[in-house]
Parts: C-alpha cells; structure tokens; sequence
C-alpha cells in the first residue's frame, strides 16, 4: 500500500545540457549548432554535448576524435568552471526563496524538498513550474524537474520530459510508474547492470519486481537490497541541505600515452600535491587512497589502500600512490592517472534504525498535494 510509504514532496531540477547551454547562451552564434564542451584535440574528452549534437549520438566522455567522426559540424568549445560556478550559484539562490532544504548533487541538478515551503504553495508541480521559469526568466536557461514522493522518484522523473519539462508522479501513481520504467531508466542501474539483468529477463520495473530480495542478493550483491526497495517506491533518504563530502580527487590525462612507470611518477607527484591542497582548503583528511588508472584502450582499473590514520599529507600520499603504481604490472600504455582519497574524517557512521523509529517514518498521512 501506498500509505506504507514516506511522503515527502521532493522536486529534483536538472538543468538541461548546462555547460553547453551556457556556452551557447554567451555566444548566440552557437544557438541551434552541434556543440562539444572539452574534447578538442587529438586527446580531448567531452564533458557535455548540446542536444543537437546528441541527435548525432555525441555524448560526454566520449573521444573527441569519435565525436567528430559521428559529427563533421562538430564544434568545440572550452570549458569555463568559473562561468558555471557563476550561474549555478544564481540558480540555487532562486531554490533557496522556496525552502531551505535544498541538496546540490552538482553544478547543474539539485533536490529540493518542498513539504513545508516558504511561499506555502500547497502544489510541488506548481513550484517546480514556477522555480524553471524564473530559472529561464532571469537567467536564460531550460531546466526540467521531477516531482514526487521521494528524491528516487523525481530524478527518475525529472528525465521523463527533457528538455524544458517536467514530471509529476502522484502517490496513487508511484507503484504503475515504476513497473512501466525501463530498466536502463531506474537511477543507479548502470549499462553493465542493465545487460546482465536483461540476460536474466529483468526488461522492467515490473520484471524486478516480481524477484525476490534473496534472488536479488544473491545476483547483485549488495545493490540486491536497493533495486527490491526502489522498484517498490522505498527511499527513506532524505534532503540534506549540507551534504558531507565522502571523497576527493585530482586526475590529469596527458597529452602522450605513458608506458612506463618512471614517466609516471612525476605526474603522480603533481596529482598528490593538488589533492593535498583540496584537502587543505576543504579542512579534511582521509584513510583510504585510489590510485585511478585509465589505459589507451580507456579500461580503468582502481587500486586502493586504507591506513590506520587519517591523513592530508602531500608526502604520504604520493608514497601510497606510488606503491599502488608498482602494485601490479600494468596492462597498456596509460592515458589517464588519478588519486583520491575517501574514508574522510567527516563521515559519521550510520546507526540503525530501530524498528519504532521505521513505524514513525512511515506513518505519514496521504494529505498531499502534488
């Protein structure tokens, strides 16, 4: 029943194609173009495509090289962080007139919870309605939401209409939205997951439901437990307006393939003094470090270390770094190296939830309107 359930109005707002939007809205000319942000060169990456490109099957973290190929109109342009930065901070001061409970996943999507709201708007559909176009109005950006019960259900839904739309799922409709959903669609069922569950007849969210949490657990792991409860609407997670930082990383992919441990230790020297600098600025520390590395082929393999201590030092870091390097022998030339560190000192442990505390959680009463 449905009634079982939390109820939260949760709105989650996705701006659409940001980076490449931005670059188009500051150059009018490329308004209407097949556009690429990062990428250029023969080693180039993009970090976003504009929908015309999509249409051509460009997107982010593909090859430069690939992406022109699939576009000859291509157009390449530099990233601006600061640009976006910029924006993104205008955005969220838009989210923060209508509740303080506002969760930044990144620069350009973010959840908001609009169960008590400062404009006491009874309708969330009506203040995502309202927030995209003062979104559009006074910054000149599309963005698209989903609103529902829980943060799972709007990031799903916020997907549904893009771009410049959005998505309501009411309580009475969560159970039949979710076993209509293509599998690829649920969030956190990534392209390996979802080739593995279609060889085992799992093409819908109806399909996942009808295995059981043993089946489920023993196929998928410990992500057996999330995919019984999403597919049945159950997110208990709640909006966190200061969300605790779990890792951070620096990487950096050169302009030449290295194929030799010795050309890579001055790279990792770099990298561990910029991790070591964020971790400075950010006042924390960790134990766990992961050393990234992507070959020419674009595999990636982690290595990882936890240490009885916390730590922030550029030294230790880059020792620990270069002992996962020699760990084991590498498979290619490489193209990408990277350090992070996790297991931050400012994670605090989870305590269970009592099963009093649960039977409150989900007592809420159907007096919504969404």
């Amino acid at each position: 029943m449905i009634n079982d359930l939390p109820i939260r109005k949760i709105i989650h707002v996705d701006m659409d194609a940001f980076y490449a939007s931005v670059a188009q809205m500051d150059n009018p000319e490329l308004k209407g173009k097949p556009i690429a942000v990062g990428g250029g060169g023969t080693r180039g990456v993009v970090s976003a495509a504009s929908y015309e490109a999509r249409k051509f099957g460009v997107k982010s973290a593909m090859s430069g090289r690939l992406a022109i190929k699939l576009c000859p109109e291509l157009i390449f342009v530099k990233t601006d962080f600061e640009r976006y930065t910029e924006i993104s901070k205008r955005i969220r001061k838009i989210f923060l007139e209508y509740t303080d409970l506002v969760e930044p996943l990144s620069l350009d999507e973010a959840y908001l919870d609009v169960t008590e709201n400062k404009i006491g708007f009874p309708s969330a559909s009506l203040i995502a309605e309202e927030i995209r176009q003062r979104i559009f109005n006074e910054v000149g950006l599309t963005a698209s939401a989903g609103i529902s019960i829980n943060k799972f259900i709007a990031k799903v839904a916020s997907d549904y209409n893009k771009p410049n739309g959005q998505k309501t799922v009411n309580p009475e409709d969560v159970f039949q939205f979710l076993e209509d959903l293509d599998i690829r669609k649920f969030y956190g069922v990534g392209k390996v997951t979802a080739e593995k569950m279609y060889q085992k007849g799992i093409f819908t969210g109806k399909d996942l439901k009808a295995k059981s949490l043993e089946y489920l657990d023993k196929n998928f792991g410990k992500s057996g437990r999330y995919y019984y409860d999403v597919v049945r609407g159950i997110h208990f997670s709640e909006v966190k307006p200061n969300r605790i930082r779990k890792s951070l990383a620096a990487e950096r992919t050169f302009s030449k393939n290295l194929s030799s441990e010795i050309f890579m230790l001055e790279k990792l020297e770099h990298i561990s003094e910029e991790v070591s600098k964020r971790l400075t600025k950010s006042k924390v520390s960790g134990k766990t470090i992961t050393l990234k590395i992507k070959y020419s082929d674009f595999t990636l393999q982690t290595r990882s270390k936890t240490l009885p201590y916390y730590i922030s030092d550029q030294s230790i870091i880059l020792e620990t770094a270069k002992d996962l390097l020699y760990q084991n022998k590498l498979n290619n030339s490489v193209r990408l190296l990277g350090i992070s560190l996790s297991n931050l000192n400012t994670e605090k442990p989870k305590k269970p939830k009592s099963s009093d505390q649960e039977k409150k959680t989900v007592s809420v009463q159907l007096k919504f309107s969404f």
